[in-house]
């Protein structure tokens, strides 16, 4: 079983989250649930919150290096080059 590299963002504020789960489903439930106390973060910021992004890794080390990778590039930044990376080339690129 992998275990997901994943990145929310705010409806409310546009602000952005990266965490990293092996349930993608039950994590962005405790997100969202504002009873759950486990997740400072997004309780400190106003939701709702929504997955725009996720990745699945073989192991929590390897999960681990590519959540501290995204955080050190700037989540937004990431998923930037993320797009331009999916992003077909137009003709005459």
């Amino acid at each position: 079983m992998g275990v997901y590299v994943y990145i929310l963002q705010s409806e409310s504020t546009g602000r952005f989250y990266c965490g990293q789960t092996n349930s993608l489903v039950h994590r962005l439930d405790e997100h969202n649930n504002p009873d759950y106390k486990g997740s400072i973060t997004t309780k400190r910021f106003k939701g709702p919150w929504r997955l725009v992004w996720c990745r699945q890794c073989l192991d929590r080390t390897k999960a681990m290096k590519l959540e501290k990778s995204i955080k050190k590039r700037g989540i937004s930044r990431f998923l930037e080059a993320q797009l331009l990376e999916s992003r077909p080339a137009e003709a005459g690129d």
